[in-house]
C-alpha cells in the first residue's frame, strides 16, 4: 500500500469559553480517523486553532477588563487539559489572531479580488450610538416581524423560525445597551458568489461525493428559489457580506481603513495558518506541501456550520487558486439520556473536566461515542445506563477478560514464554485476521460503531473458545499443560488482534498493551502474522476498570451551593434573620411585583456592589435598575434570565443614575456571608410583564 498524505482539520472552538463536550465528541471521531491512519502507515498533519476574532470575544474582552488578545490567551491556557486528558492527539494548536491567519486571509482576499469576485455597495446599519457601535445580528434584538414573540434576535425568531433582516424587527433595542439603534449608512464589501462561475463551481464540487448524500441533499436546496424576509423571492446563491467596521477585532481588509474580515471569512483560513505553523516549526515548505497533487484534505465540522464549509470556504479557495477540500466530514449534536438537551443547572450536563476529575478512564467515554458514531450527519445519545453496561460488558467482560484469563498461566507454568498453537486455534485466529480488511474499510468510511461490532463479535467468538477448552480445568489435568500452552498462547494471539483494531479509539490502552505483549508500536499490518512460538511476553497488570455507578451519579449531580454550618443564631431564626412583622393582605397588594428578562447587564464604574441592570417587563421600553449584587454575579451570568422586580417602587436618583425599580434576591442579613447573594429566577414559561401574586 503507498503512502497518502492527509491534511485533517476539525472545527476551530469560538475562543470565548471552556471546551463543551461537543468540542470533546467531533475531537475524539477525528482522532479515532486519524490514528486508524497513521496506524496504516500514511502521514498526518492534523491541526487544530481557537477560532479570535469577532464582535462578541471583544465585547466579552472588555466585559472582562482584558485586551481581546488577552482574553483569548487566558481562554487558549485552558485547551491542554482537555486534548491531553482525552488523549486527542493534534499534531498542532493556533490561533486565528497569529501572523500566519492574517497574511494567508489578505492574501486569499486579494486572490479574490484579482478574479473579480470582490463588490462593494453601501448597506443600512443598526448603529449602537451609546456603544458607538454597528451590531452585529445578533446583538439585536426585539419582537419578531411574523410571530409577534419578544425578545428574538436580528437574524432568525426561535420561537417561530421566521428568517429576516434586523431592520425588519419590530421595536429593535440593542442587547449591549438597551438603547435604541439607528440606521446608518456603510460600505460593505462582497464575496459575488453569485456570480455564474461560483454557482457552477459550487454546484458541481458539493454534488461530486464530496459531502455525505444527506448533507449534499441539503446543500443542493440552496441553488433553488427561495423566500426572502421581504417577501419576494430570489433564485440561487446570495452575494455574501465579508466585511464589518470597526470597532472590531479581527483582521483588516487590505487598502480599506476601519474595515475588517468578518470572522466567518478569516476562520477556516486559520485550518491552513495552523498547518503552515506547524510546518514552519519543523523547516518544511507549506507552499510546496500544499501543492503536492497528491495531498488529501479533510475537515470534521458539525451540522451547524455547513453553510460556511460547503458553499463559503470551497468557493474561497478554489477561485483563490488553492486546493479544495476533499471531503467535508459532518455529524450530528450529542444529547443525553433519549434526546434531552444538556443542561448543567438541571444536572444533565456532562462536563469533560468533571468527568477527569472523577478518575473516570477518557477512554471509557471514547469507546462509547465511538460504539455510537457512523459516517451519516445523526445526533447521538448519551445514556448512562448504556454507558455503563457497554464499557462494562465489552471492554471489561468481553475484550479484558481474554488476556486476564491466560496470562496468568502463561507466566505461572510457562515462564512467560508463548507456545505453538495447534489446528483449532489456528482455525479461530484464521477468523480474526480475515476480518481485518472489513474492519480496516470500516474505519476508513467512518463507521466506526460498525466496526466495534464486528470487533466484540470476534470477542465472543473467543470467549467461546476459551468456555469449550476451559484452561482453569486444565491447568488441574496431569498431562494437559501442552493443551493448556496451546489454549493460553490462542488468547493472547486474539487479544493482540483484538487490541490492534480497537488501538485506534483506545490510544492509551493499547500502548498498555503492547507494553505488557512486549511488542512495537502495532499497526494493522501487524495483523497478518503472530508473535511466534516462544515469544516471551511481561507480567499482566489489571489493565481496565469497570465503570462505578457511584461515578456516574456523581458526574451528573446538579452544581450546588455549599452552606457553612449555621451558627448558633441561624439555628433558631429562619435564614439568619428576624421574620418581619405581620402585615396585611392589603399591605401586600400594594407591592407590584412584575416578571421581568434581563436584557443587559454590566459593571457600574466607580462600585464595586453595583451592577446596572436593563430589564424588559413587558411595557414599550426598558428599565433601569441598579442592583447591589456584585458580589455573586458576573455580568454576562445574569443577561437572558428571567427575575422578580418591584415594578412600582417610586424611581431612585442615585449617583449614577436613575434606578426605576428593584429585582429581588435572598440572602442572609449580612450578605458578606457565605453562601451569598441570590436573584430570585421563576421556572421556565415566565414572561416579561407577568404580575407575581
Amino acid at each position: 500500500m503507498s503512502q497518502r498524505r492527509l491534511f485533517v482539520t476539525t472545527a476551530l472552538p469560538y475562543a470565548n469559553g471552556n471546551f463543551h463536550i461537543g468540542h470533546i465528541m467531533e475531537y475524539i471521531q477525528a482522532d479515532i480517523w486519524v490514528r486508524f491512519q497513521r496506524m496504516q502507515g500514511h502521514a498526518v498533519n492534523f491541526v487544530g486553532a481557537d477560532d479570535a476574532h469577532g464582535a462578541p470575544i471583544m465585547i466579552a474582552a472588555e466585559k472582562a477588563g482584558k485586551t481581546p488578545q488577552q482574553f483569548v490567551a487566558d481562554i487558549a491556557a485552558g485547551r491542554k487539559p482537555y486534548l491531553d486528558g482525552f488523549h486527542i492527539s493534534f499534531d498542532n494548536w493556533h490561533s486565528t489572531d497569529a501572523p500566519e491567519n492574517h497574511q494567508l486571509a489578505q492574501q486569499i482576499y486579494r486572490d479574490l479580488k484579482k478574479a473579480g469576485l470582490i463588490s462593494t455597495k453601501t448597506i443600512e446599519q443598526f448603529f449602537d450610538v451609546e456603544k458607538n457601535m454597528f451590531l452585529p445580528d445578533r446583538f439585536i434584538k426585539g419582537q419578531c416581524p411574523k410571530c409577534g414573540a419578544k425578545d428574538q434576535y436580528g437574524d432568525n425568531c426561535e420561537v417561530c423560525g421566521a428568517v429576516y433582516a434586523p431592520t425588519d424587527l419590530i421595536n429593535p433595542y440593542s442587547a449591549l445597551s438597551g438603547a435604541t439603534p439607528v440606521l446608518k449608512s456603510s460600505e460593505h464589501f462582497f464575496f459575488r458568489l453569485s456570480d455564474p462561475r461560483c454557482v457552477e463551481f459550487l454546484e458541481q464540487w458539493t454534488q461530486d461525493g464530496k459531502l455525505q448524500p444527506e448533507v449534499a441533499n441539503k446543500v443542493k436546496e440552496w441553488f433553488s428559489v427561495r423566500d426572502n424576509a421581504d417577501g419576494t423571492q430570489s433564485e440561487g446563491l446570495g452575494d455574501w457580506d465579508i466585511s464589518r467596521d470597526a470597532p472590531y477585532f479581527g483582521i483588516e481588509i487590505p487598502d480599506a481603513p476601519g474595515k475588517y474580515f468578518y470572522v466567518w471569512l478569516d476562520a477556516p483560513v486559520g485550518y491552513l495558518a495552523s498547518l503552515k505553523n506547524l510546518l514552519g516549526k519543523r523547516g518544511e515548505d507549506y507552499e510546496a506541501y500544499m501543492a503536492d497533487p497528491a495531498l488529501e484534505q479533510y475537515h470534521f465540522i458539525g451540522k451547524d456550520i455547513v453553510t460556511f464549509h460547503t458553499l463559503f470556504w470551497p468557493a474561497m479557495l478554489h477561485f483563490s487558486g488553492r486546493k479544495t477540500p476533499d471531503n467535508v466530514f459532518v455529524h450530528g449534536f450529542l444529547t443525553v439520556n433519549n434526546g434531552e438537551k444538556m443542561s448543567k443547572s438541571r444536572g444533565t450536563g456532562l462536563d469533560p473536566l468533571k468527568y477527569l476529575s472523577l478518575g473516570m478512564n477518557p477512554e471509557w467515554l471514547r469507546y462509547y461515542l465511538a460504539a455510537k458514531l457512523n459516517a451519516r450527519n445523526e445526533d447521538i445519545d448519551f445514556n448512562a445506563d448504556d454507558f455503563m453496561a457497554r464499557v462494562n460488558s465489552d471492554l471489561v467482560g468481553k475484550y479484558v477478560n481474554i488476556a486476564s484469563r491466560a496470562a496468568g498461566f502463561i507466566a505461572k507454568r510457562f515462564a512467560g514464554r508463548l507456545g505453538e498453537i495447534s489446528a483449532d486455534g489456528d482455525a479461530l485466529l484464521s477468523v480474526l485476521r480475515a476480518q481485518s480488511d472489513t474492519i480496516t474499510q470500516l474505519y476508513e468510511f467512518r463507521e466506526f460503531a460498525k466496526a466495534l461490532r464486528e470487533v466484540m463479535l470476534l470477542a465472543d467468538r473467543v470467549n467461546a473458545y476459551v468456555d469449550q477448552n476451559k484452561p482453569w480445568e486444565l491447568a488441574k489435568q496431569a498431562g494437559m499443560d501442552g493443551r493448556l500452552h496451546d489454549v493460553c498462547t490462542v488468547c493472547i494471539e486474539a487479544f493482540r488482534l483484538l487490541s490492534i483494531y480497537l488501538k485506534p479509539v483506545l490510544p492509551a490502552l493499547g500502548a498498555e498493551v503492547e507494553n505488557f505483549l512486549k511488542t512495537g508500536p502495532l499497526g494493522f499490518a501487524d495483523a497478518a502474522a503472530g508473535l511466534g512460538n516462544g515469544h516471551i511476553i511481561g507480567d499482566y497488570k489489571h489493565l481496565l476498570q469497570r465503570v462505578d455507578i457511584k461515578q456516574l451519579e456523581a458526574l451528573f449531580e446538579p452544581p450546588v451551593q455549599e452552606t457553612p454550618a449555621p451558627s448558633a443564631i441561624e439555628s433558631i431564626v429562619p435564614g439568619g434573620e428576624e421574620i418581619a412583622p405581620v402585615i396585611t393582605i392589603d399591605d401586600f397588594s400594594k407591592i407590584d411585583l412584575r416578571i421581568a428578562k434581563i436584557v443587559n447587564c454590566e459593571a457600574v464604574e466607580g462600585s464595586t456592589k453595583l451592577l446596572r441592570l436593563t430589564l424588559d417587563v413587558g411595557e414599550a421600553s426598558l428599565r433601569n435598575v441598579f442592583s447591589g449584587i456584585a458580589s455573586s454575579y458576573q455580568p454576562q451570568d445574569l443577561i437572558g434570565k428571567h427575575t422578580v422586580m418591584v415594578a412600582n417602587l417610586a424611581p431612585r436618583k442615585m449617583k449614577f443614575g436613575i434606578s426605576e425599580g428593584m429585582v429581588l434576591a435572598a440572602s442572609h442579613a449580612n450578605e458578606k456571608a457565605e453562601p451569598g447573594i441570590f436573584v430570585l429566577e421563576p421556572l421556565p414559561g415566565a414572561q416579561p410583564g407577568m404580575r407575581v401574586r
